[in-house]
């Protein structure tokens, strides 16, 4: 996890129109970055609709959620339809900006290692510094979290 109080990695990511999105872009507003395994899974999908259930009450906050992982455009495009997201997913397949966050991380399945995302949310402020920061959230809960910890 990055430390608390620094600046944020800066970034750019495709979203799921292919519309290229940076972390600068969000200037003046909160932002909900959130780190999920991958589209479609069962963990991932109640995360993604706590999200937007949530998402309106984020707006009257000023703050905005960006779900990232590994999965193509083309696959967070159907995930957003299949669930009528209303919230950006950016798409980084090579995991630079995973890695640059520490969400990419050596994880263990029936005593097979792996490198895979492990479940992380940041909050960052309105000028781009990291005011929150959580690893290996709850899938359910995390929404409801990061909606509390918005003053």
């Amino acid at each position: 996890m990055l430390e608390l109080n620094t600046k944020a990695p800066s970034f750019t990511l495709p979203d799921q129109n292919g519309k290229m999105h940076s972390l600068e872009d969000y200037r003046g507003k909160k932002v909900i970055l959130y780190f999920y395994p991958k589209d479609n899974t069962s963990g991932c999908t109640k995360q993604a609709c706590n999200f937007a259930s949530l998402y309106p009450q984020f707006m009257e906050k000023g703050a905005v959620v960006l779900g990232v992982s590994k999965d193509s455009v083309a696959s967070h495009k159907k995930f957003e339809e299949k669930y009528g997201l209303p919230f950006t997913l950016l798409s980084d397949e090579n995991h630079e900006v995973i890695e640059a966050y520490g969400a990419w991380q050596e994880k263990s399945m029936y005593g097979r290692k792996y490198f895979g995302i492990v479940r992380s949310t940041y909050l960052i402020d309105e000028n781009g510094i990291i005011i929150k920061a959580f690893e290996m959230v709850n899938a359910s809960d995390n929404p409801e979290q990061m909606l509390n910890e918005i003053k």
